[in-house]
């Protein structure tokens, strides 16, 4: 019982939020790839399913695809993984060109030895311990983790939630706000709280900004 704890810790070992994404070296659709040096200057998105040649999978990976452009705008690179080999992925991209159309053109890992999976806690051993849950990593281009989802084998992702996360953080960075919920671009932003008396009376006093009370007001950007 013991060994098959410390076998699950070790399994579900992740990084969290405000680490910097571990660095790995692996092949890919593309080529092998250092992550480290992948996407200079561009945030990443990194996501694994499952196993190729499988329906929720494909309708996911499919979503990445014909949403590429739009995360091409946001300075962003995509980058899934699995625990299948180069072979399989090959072959399931070559499908799902032939049968839909759609080509999945970003990086896939294979990540037949779990390598890649281990370092990111994408196997939960509670789920299963041969394949990888569906997580998401969001990426600064500083290698940064900034956000994490995680949803089990079954459940499919939500592209318009992932977009307008990635949206929303980089909004955040780039103005020094912060977001309410259910925000989407062109909508209000909150502004961060006064620290000080001096900085309380200033808020009171300033126009600019929609006031709740002191401590949340929002105004446009």
């Amino acid at each position: 019982m013991e060994n098959q704890e410390m076998k699950h810790e070790e399994v579900f070992k992740m990084p969290v939020i405000g680490d910097i994404a571990p660095d790995f070296t692996a092949v890919t659709t593309t080529g092998t790839i250092k992550f480290h040096d992948f996407a200079k200057d561009k945030w990443v998105v990194l996501f694994s399913h499952p196993a190729d040649f499988t329906p929720v999978c494909t309708t996911e990976m499919s979503g990445f695809a014909l949403r590429k452009d739009e995360f091409d705008a946001l300075n962003t690179e995509l980058m899934g993984l699995s625990i299948d080999s180069i072979h399989s992925h090959l072959a399931w991209v070559s499908n799902v060109k032939e049968k839909t159309g759609v080509y999945f053109d970003f990086p896939i890992i294979a990540d037949i030895d779990m390598k890649v999976s281990k370092l990111y806690g994408m196997l939960q051993p509670n789920e299963s311990e041969t394949a990888a849950v569906r997580a998401v990593f969001f990426i600064d281009p500083n290698k940064k983790i900034r956000l994490i989802m995680y949803y089990p084998l079954n459940v499919g992702r939500n592209m318009d939630e992932i977009l307008r996360a990635l949206n929303a953080l980089q909004t955040a960075d780039k103005y020094k706000v912060a977001m309410p919920l259910d925000w989407k671009p062109g909508e209000k932003v909150i502004v961060p709280p006064p620290k000080t008396l001096a900085e309380m009376k200033a808020r009171n006093e300033d126009t600019s900004v929609e006031r709740i009370d002191f401590y949340l007001a929002k105004k446009s950007i």
